[in-house]
């Protein structure tokens, strides 16, 4: 690369009465070709540039805790000193339109390396697409997620295109090998998740996916459609294929439900052990609301700070009309309904709603049953405002394993876990082929939900994080874009190096 082979000393003229010689002795035109000449060659700034790459390259070596990995320091050797490897061959061509070409894409490939150890190791921006988290985090914002905080994880697949996370734009193939893969590990951080973090994570449901329909997720479409309709329908959907763990698509949550606790969701409470936990500021829940007269204009909903995609207005019929009345909405004499919104509110929109003399009721959303919730089967009478009890797994401790357990625990121990063996039969679990009273599990487990509680796939919906699923924590907005606006009005100033999460220190 452009600053990793030697130093060769080129004299471009002589002075007269004779040529000169390096302190090898050797002509300066020639290259060195012994090892001796080869190490006497290099400048003392080379030597201080290599030991100090050394130093840093152990360094990472014992923080990885894999020594086969130190041979790749002979790589090193070579490269900065010995040059044997010639991969600075293009700087000899006499084609000026191959030397520049060849400088730029060495300088790319350079600093391609750099940001793959950068990306993998310490941190990575990534961008908000939905309004899962808002109002704590906006859909536009770009975050700079540290990945120390809770210890990279070793690629489960070294060898990828650090820009990208699954597929390479435009011609549409993966961004990485599936050959070689590394089993799950991580590096020591600088701490755990805490209760309150928002966590970036792979997709624990991504494991498989139909390439042209992601959302829904697969195992949705499968319940839906069944999957024989899934593969016999691939200009529809796509075909099905397998993601590694890191190449799963990144979600971002906060994390409520911490490894060996108990959670339940009363009225829209979370509750841990029996406790609740204080709501975040920006907490969000589906409100109706209505106005006494006219509509809101644009000002208006901007001074609310409601995005165009929260903004819903509720159709009417005359067959709605005793509904209403019973909800106590206002209906005219002439049994015209005014206006009735439907929009995600925090608890500071509504105080300021039900202040406002224009607004005839605010009144929060009811949730349903019949939502697909997590566990499937177990869940199917609970709602999203009213869910559990859940207890979530930690590593180390042994379940017993009854039907129900598995109903709720089978998708982990199978898919996260890497027990394919293991099936309920008859009532009783097997694992490797023999009856088994409990199961232990290897991995911790974290409950995710997103602070716009209505508008959020999150781990009621698809279930646990695993560990091994976790990327790093969000420290700052570095900046961030309004998408229902245009120009230098984009640019939500105000959000520009914010702390990423605010609400930490209440829980």
């Amino acid at each position: 690369m452009s600053d990793a082979q030697y130093d060769e000393t080129k004299m471009k003229s002589e002075p007269a009465g004779g040529n000169m010689t390096s302190k090898t002795g050797q002509a300066s035109g020639r290259k060195p070709r012994t090892l001796r000449e080869r190490l006497a060659a290099n400048r003392k700034s080379r030597w201080v540039r290599f030991g100090v790459v050394s130093v840093i390259f152990f360094l990472w070596v014992a923080w990885l805790g894999n020594w086969w990995v130190s041979l790749a320091w002979f790589l090193l050797l070579d490269i900065y000193i010995l040059g044997y490897i010639p991969l600075s061959w293009w700087k000899d061509s006499r084609n000026p339109a191959v030397r520049a070409v060849m400088g730029w894409v060495d300088a790319i490939l350079y600093a391609l390396v750099i940001v793959y150890f950068v990306f993998t190791f310490v941190g990575q921006n990534y961008q908000i697409p939905s309004s899962s988290l808002e109002k704590s985090l906006l859909v536009g914002d770009y975050l700079w997620v540290n990945k120390m905080a809770y210890g990279p994880r070793v690629p489960n697949t070294p060898i990828h295109f650090p820009l990208v996370q699954n597929t390479l734009p435009i011609i549409n193939t993966r961004s990485y090998l599936e050959t070689p893969t590394w089993d799950y590990r991580r590096l020591k951080g600088l701490g755990n998740i805490k209760r309150g973090d928002i966590v970036v994570f792979n997709f624990p449901a991504g494991d498989t996916v139909c390439t042209k329909v992601q959302n829904p997720d697969y195992y949705t479409l499968k319940k839906m459609y069944g999957r024989e309709v899934l593969e016999a329908n691939e200009e529809t959907f796509g075909e099905i294929i397998y993601r590694p763990v890191d190449r799963r698509e990144n979600y971002v949550k906060r994390a409520v439900g911490l490894p060996g606790e108990r959670l339940a969701i009363r009225g829209g409470v979370i509750y841990i052990d029996g406790e609740a936990l204080p709501q975040p500021e920006y907490v969000q829940f589906n409100h109706y609301f209505q106005l006494r007269d006219g509509r809101l204009t644009q000002a208006d909903w901007e001074e609310l700070g409601i995005a165009e995609d929260d903004r819903h207005e509720v159709p009417v019929t005359p067959e709605d009309i005793p509904a209403i009345r019973a909800l106590g909405f206002a209906v005219r004499e002439d049994g015209s309904v005014p206006v009735i919104y439907a929009s995600p509110l925090t608890a500071e929109m509504v105080e300021k709603l039900e202040a406002n003399p224009a607004v005839a009721k605010v009144m929060k959303m009811p949730a349903q049953p019949g939502e697909m919730l997590y566990p499937a089967g177990v869940a199917d009478s609970w709602t999203r405002a009213d869910y559990g009890e859940l207890w979530i797994p930690r590593k180390g401790a042994r379940l017993r394993m009854t039907p129900r357990a598995w109903e709720i625990y089978g998708r982990v121990i199978r898919d996260y876990e890497g027990q394919r063996s293991a099936e309920m039969r008859d009532g009783v679990f097997w694992l490797d082929g023999k009856p088994a009273e409990t199961y232990t599990f290897r991995m911790d487990y974290y409950f995710m939900v997103g602070d716009n509680r209505d508008n959020s796939l999150d781990s009621r919906y698809w279930g646990f994080v695993p560990e091994d699923h976790v990327v790093g924590r969000p420290e700052l907005v570095l900046v961030s874009f309004d998408k229902d606006k245009s120009g230098f009005g984009k640019v939500r100033w105000d959000r520009v190096f914010k702390d990423a999460n605010p609400d930490r220190a209440k829980f």
